[in-house]
C-alpha cells in the first residue's frame, strides 16, 4: 500500500502519487504513459488522469504495481470494477494478467484462452481477486515458465489450480525440482499443434520462447522492444550464461514468422512479419557490436 506521507515530490498535484517505495520497473509508465513517467530513476505522475479512459488505465496500473507504489488521495470507489477488468485483452485469445510480483521483478505475464487448457505465461502475484477471474475463465492447465528468474508464485497457482508446470531441464534448481514437465535437448517441442516450444539459452541456460499460432511469440526475458534504441533488442548487462550463445539463440528465433513479441521484461511489439524480420536482424546486428565474452554465470 502506497503512503502519502511517502509521496515523490515529484508527481504533479492531484489525486493519483508514486510513493518513494518505487523500483523503477516501467510496469506503469507503459500501462498508462498518459498519467505515469520516469523522473529521476523512479517514476511519478506527470498529468493526472481528465477522463474515464485515463482513470481506468491508472487504476490498472495501481493494481498491477508490484511494490504498491501507486496511491490515490482518495479511495477510489470503482476498484472493484477494475479488478474485474483483469485479464486484459491483446489481441485474439491472448490477454495481459497484471498483478506484477515483485519476486520477479515486476515481469509481466499473460494467459493464453483456449478452451480446457488455458496456459499462464509466467506467474503473476497470487492475488485473489485475479484468481477468481482466472477461475471464472476456466482455470489453468499449463503454467509455462520461460525461464528460472520469473517464477513469483509458479507454486501457489499450481497447486490451486492442479496446473502442470513447464521449465527446462537446464534451469531446474533445489526450488524447482518438483516442477510436472521437464523440457531437455535443444530442439523445438510442439506441445499441440499451434504452441512451438523453442529452446534458447543465453539470458540463462535453460531459457525457453513459446511461439503460438505462428503469430504471438513469448519470449521471457530473451527478446523485448526497447524505448531507448526504438528498436527488438536483447539486453547484454542482463544476461546471466552467454551472450554470445544468445545472438545464436536470436538467429534461431528469426528464421520463424511472428507479429508479436511479448516479453516478460521490457515492452511488448507488434508489427507485420516483413518489418518484425527487418527488426530481428537489426536487433542481432547490434548484439554483435558487443563483446561476445559470456558474462559470469550466476
Amino acid at each position: 500500500m502506497a503512503h502519502l506521507n511517502q509521496r515523490r515530490p515529484e508527481n504533479v498535484n492531484g489525486d493519483f502519487y508514486v510513493d518513494t517505495t518505487c523500483i523503477d520497473c516501467d510496469t506503469c509508465r507503459w500501462m498508462a504513459p498518459q498519467v505515469f513517467s520516469r523522473i529521476g530513476e523512479q517514476s511519478a505522475v506527470y498529468h493526472q488522469p481528465t477522463n474515464e479512459t485515463g482513470r481506468l488505465a491508472a487504476l490498472q496500473a495501481l493494481l498491477s504495481c508490484p511494490t504498491s507504489s501507486i496511491g490515490t488521495v482518495e479511495t477510489p470507489k470503482d476498484i472493484k470494477s477494475v479488478q474485474q477488468s483483469f485479464p486484459i485483452l491483446i489481441d485474439e485469445n491472448i490477454y495481459y494478467c497484471g498483478y506484477h510480483s515483485e519476486k520477479s521483478f515486476a515481469a509481466t505475464t499473460y494467459l493464453i484462452l483456449i478452451p480446457e487448457s488455458n496456459i499462464l505465461v509466467g506467474s503473476p502475484r497470487f492475488n485473489s481477486p485475479l484468481v477468481k477471474r482466472l477461475e471464472e475463465l476456466g482455470g489453468i492447465r499449463y503454467l509455462y515458465l520461460t525461464h528460472k528468474d520469473d517464477l513469483a508464485d509458479h507454486q501457489k497457482f499450481a497447486e490451486h489450480f492442479h496446473a502442470s508446470r513447464i521449465l527446462h531441464i537446464d534451469d531446474i534448481d533445489t526450488g524447482t525440482r518438483d516442477i510436472e514437465i521437464h523440457i531437455t535437448g535443444s530442439k523445438p517441442l510442439q506441445l499441440n499443434p499451434d504452441l512451438l516450444i523453442i529452446p534458447i539459452p543465453g539470458h540463462t541456460k535453460g531459457h525457453t520462447a513459446l511461439l503460438y499460432k505462428n503469430k504471438f511469440l513469448f519470449t521471457g526475458d530473451h527478446l523485448a522492444w526497447s524505448e531507448d534504441l526504438h528498436q527488438l533488442a536483447a539486453f547484454h548487462e542482463f544476461c546471466w550464461y552467454s551472450w554470445s550463445e544468445q545472438i545464436q539463440s536470436m538467429r534461431k528465433l528469426a528464421n520463424y514468422s511472428f507479429e508479436w513479441v511479448l516479453p516478460s521484461h521490457g515492452r511488448r511489439f507488434h508489427t507485420d512479419v516483413e518489418t518484425m524480420q527487418q527488426q530481428m536482424h537489426r536487433c542481432i546486428d547490434f548484439m554483435e557490436t558487443f563483446n561476445a565474452k559470456a558474462p559470469v554465470t550466476s
